[in-house]
């Protein structure tokens, strides 16, 4: 095949790709969507038990939760030569979270590119930020949420000793390991044909962006367990209810970053929560968390998102025209 001919097929391949993704996400909301509807007077029925005070709290938890992902974002870029200051930071990363909704796996990376840009920062140290922020998030999600699988497992069969928990955590931490995780990077880059970093990451940067992700993760676990504890029946161990909220959300939000097959994990990280929840709460009940908890969210994307969007709109940072998804920098550190 000619060189002409290469992109042609790319092209081909990943619209392919992106009218499968739909397909997918498209199934997965009408089979979430005919569930619901059919539980829809007992899941209405919960959502009604939930009070204002825990949806209050509920909200400014999840609220609060994207604020520490962005800190972890920027100590990433620090680290890879290009420091911002937290508003800059913040209107860059938050506009390109919304990316996470459309088809095409990387859209929320193309975004943030193009408005760091503006700001002096190389495309692809942006994009190689952007890729390291959704990994590191996604493996600490899963350190943190692992002591929840053998409920996911086991439907909630297996009682858990108190020393698992930090057990369960330490088997995924040599995934963060400084040597291990840059000789990851070299080679999904070699995979990518893209060129290496400029420098690996250091000690300081993988830690302390590792501890704001695992953070943020905590604090929107904490925001299903404040919904999940108003909905528990009675006589429902308080500590397996925390267990089930914190670490059951956790292992689900990482489960669905790694599932790239839909926009954002929407069907698989609630579809996995709701099965874990449902060990504890009823099922009706569960789905209600979920669906509140989902919608959440989407608030504290939308609501964080219009604020970098008005701080981008005035310092003139928002991007015009934005290249495909697959299209991402390929020049070594200079290219802006």
């Amino acid at each position: 095949m000619s060189e002409v001919d290469q992109p042609a097929v790319r092209t081909t391949r990943r619209h392919v790709v992106d009218v499968l993704r739909v397909g997918f996400l498209v199934l997965v909301l009408v089979v979430v969507g005919v569930a619901l509807r059919t539980n829809w007077e007992a899941v209405r029925s919960d959502l009604g038990r939930l009070g204002p005070a825990t949806l209050a709290a509920a909200t400014l938890l999840a609220l609060f939760s994207p604020l520490l992902t962005v800190l972890g974002w920027r100590v990433l870029l620090a680290d890879l030569g290009s420091r911002l200051h937290i508003a800059p930071a913040s209107g860059v990363f938050f506009v390109g979270q919304l990316g996470k909704y459309l088809p095409g796996s990387v859209w929320s990376v193309v975004v943030q590119t193009e408005m760091a840009a503006r700001l002096g920062v190389p495309r692809r140290r942006t994009a190689v930020g952007g890729l390291l922020c959704i990994g590191l998030s996604a493996l600490t999600g899963l350190a943190a949420g692992l002591p929840a699988l053998p409920v996911l497992l086991t439907r909630g069969q297996v009682t858990l000793p108190w020393w698992s928990v930090p057990l369960a955590i330490a088997l995924l931490l040599p995934l963060l390991w400084p040597p291990l995780l840059n000789h990851g990077i070299r080679h999904v880059l070699r995979l990518l044909r893209r060129p290496p970093l400029e420098h690996d990451l250091g000690v300081a940067a993988i830690g302390v962006s590792s501890a704001w992700f695992t953070g943020s993760w905590l604090i929107g676990g904490l925001s299903v367990w404040v919904l999940a504890r108003d909905l528990a029946p009675g006589d429902a161990d308080p500590a397996r209810v925390l267990l089930v909220a914190v670490c059951g959300y956790l292992l689900a939000v990482g489960i669905g970053t790694f599932s790239i097959v839909v926009p954002a994990g929407v069907g698989v990280r609630d579809g996995i929560l709701v099965l874990i929840l449902a060990t504890e709460l009823s099922l009706s009940a569960a789905a209600a968390v979920v669906v509140v908890s989902r919608f959440l969210t989407v608030l504290g994307d939308v609501v964080w998102a219009t604020a970098g969007w008005l701080w981008g709109r005035s310092h003139h940072v928002l991007p015009e025209h934005l290249p495909a998804p697959g299209a991402l920098p390929v020049d070594p550190g200079t290219q802006q």
